[in-house]
């Protein structure tokens, strides 16, 4: 039996529960200070309030924030819960109180720009916020899993990556059971990087459904348009996957978690809002109180690409769809998929 400890009490995070818990393994749900409701609930009834389910009854114990430090106490794994909105709170308050022997497993997705607006993964974005004389591993989760199917027990097909094999064998030994399967690989840019892009591009391919549905949602959902926006998203993220360094095996990560994230959840109701014609402020006010993870990690990728291309090192014409995509979201274009642009001609 190991000592789970997983910071953010969120429903990615809490779903992991039910493979630990199920390998025997003791699960310390630790909220931050967003999720003192969850924490609170959970602790009396065992009902988690926005992944909608009940949370095992054997294996868990709850935590608030002030807590932390009795948590992480003894702990063999820490879980880095957040949502990609904490990353800063995680690497200000959390990290500097985990011990250097304890190996940190990150299930945030996305990424942040770095210099010349370099792309960079939250593993690596850590690292870089830990003191040089203190050393810790930090591996993350990526791939096509829900929480709430996770939940389930429904069969997902996942990748765990970091720099040292051994631990990320560890990890899997913690987490695998008969429905969550686990690949290992050391190529964290390349998974960071492919999982990171699938919620820029959901927004994308989901522009798609509002333009069909339309303004009063009487429409019909159309799939050739839907498709043909897929897979000008995997060409578009299969080239930001060299451009970064990562390999482009990686994009069968990218296309199980885009193929996932269309079908459900906040990025589809994003996309579709504003195909439907809704300005960007009207969609944001539609959804106050959502985590829309998808409007940051398309901002910062077109940023990036922008970035390189200002540099002459690509052409944005290369990346039609996540530049539309963010003069969408950020300059109030409106909604006018550039299909000509996605044509190509190989001889």
């Amino acid at each position: 039996m190991s000592i789970i400890t997983i910071i953010g009490a969120g429903q990615m995070a809490s779903a992991l529960s039910f493979p630990a818990t199920e390998n025997n393994n003791k699960v310390r749900l630790v909220g931050t200070p967003l999720d003192r409701n969850i924490i609170d609930t959970a602790k009396a009834t065992g009902f988690h309030t926005t992944l909608k389910r009940q949370l095992p009854k054997i294996g868990i114990e709850y935590y608030q924030i002030e807590d932390v430090n009795k948590a992480i106490e003894g702990a063999d794994v820490v879980i880095c819960g957040v949502s990609s909105f904490g990353v800063d709170w995680f690497a200000d308050n959390i990290l500097s109180i985990i011990p250097e022997n304890t190996p940190i497993l990150s299930i945030t997705k996305g990424m942040v720009n770095g210099e010349d607006d370099k792309m960079i993964n939250y593993p690596h974005y850590f690292l870089s916020k830990v003191p040089s004389n203190k050393k810790l591993s930090i591996s993350a989760v990526g791939g096509p899993c829900t929480s709430y199917e996770l939940a389930d027990k429904d069969n997902s097909e996942v990748v765990f990556c970091g720099d040292d094999i051994n631990i990320l064998r560890m990890f899997k030994s913690l987490f695998e059971t008969s429905y969550y399967h686990i690949s290992l690989s050391t190529d964290i840019v390349g998974v960071e990087c492919a999982v990171a892009l699938k919620n820029a591009y959901a927004l994308g391919v989901s522009l798609a459904i509002g333009l069909a549905i339309g303004f009063d949602g009487s429409g019909k959902e159309h799939y050739n348009s839907q498709a043909a926006l897929f897979g000008q998203s995997l060409k578009e993220i299969k080239h930001l996957l060299k451009l970064a360094g990562g390999g482009e095996e990686n994009i069968i990560y990218s296309g199980g978690d885009l193929y996932v994230t269309i079908f459900g959840g906040r990025t589809r109701k994003v996309g579709t809002l504003l195909g439907q014609g809704f300005s960007f402020e009207q969609t944001m006010k539609k959804l106050k109180g959502v985590t829309l993870e998808s409007i940051v990690i398309a901002t910062r990728t077109a940023r990036y690409v922008r970035g390189l291309a200002k540099r002459g090192i690509v052409k944005l014409s290369d990346f039609p769809l996540i530049i539309h995509v963010d003069d969408i979201i950020n300059s109030g274009a409106k909604v006018d998929i550039p299909w000509k642009a996605f044509e190509s001609e190989k001889i």
